[in-house]
């Protein structure tokens, strides 16, 4: 039976060959099937890291809504970028996923999973750490911030040459939706 418009998109599916699933998507991401698709039975160890929209950032209380732009074109061999240099530090490593949501994330849900299987755990768990820590420095990928004092970008975006980014459209625009 077919979605409705309504519905929104369809969530991502892994991939049916290789040990990367990477991608960007205003659909809301699939954490437990992220966890599940990396397990192989060479590996005793998965690390699944979920990062969640929160009611607060620096300096922002009452956090109400995020919302990701991404140049979407370049976000995939980004995060393939990051996954060969993962696999060329943790060559043990057996799948990963990498998956980012675009658009308006609502808090609790989830803006990014990173999923990680390796033999042990301290593979797992350190190749886990660098994935997130370097797709939130190198993917070109953009959170804005609805809170009680306006719209504005997140603490610390910047662009891809790595200056601030400024807001765009005049203070207090709106960020759109509801």
């Amino acid at each position: 039976m077919p979605s409705s418009p309504a519905a929104g998109p369809a969530a991502p599916e892994p991939p049916l060959e290789g040990d990367d699933w990477l991608g960007c998507t205003s659909a809301p991401l699939p954490v437990a099937l992220a966890g599940e698709w990396v397990v192989r039975p060479d590996c005793g160890a998965v690390v699944v890291f979920t990062g969640t929209a929160r009611d607060h950032a620096e300096g922002r209380d009452g956090v109400t809504l995020l919302a990701y732009e991404a140049y979407e074109s370049q976000v995939v061999p980004a995060l393939e970028r990051v996954v060969a240099d993962l696999r060329a530090t943790w060559p043990t490593v057996g799948r990963t996923v990498v998956l980012h949501r675009t658009g308006e994330v609502a808090l609790g849900e989830a803006a990014v999973v990173v999923s990680v299987s390796a033999p042990h755990r301290d593979e797992a768990f350190e190749a886990a750490r660098f994935a997130i820590d370097t797709v939130k420095a190198v993917a070109p990928i953009w959170k804005k911030e609805r809170w009680a004092g306006g719209d504005d970008w997140g603490t610390g975006a910047t662009d891809l040459a790595g200056s601030p980014v400024r807001p765009l459209g005049a203070p207090g625009a709106s960020m759109g939706g509801s």
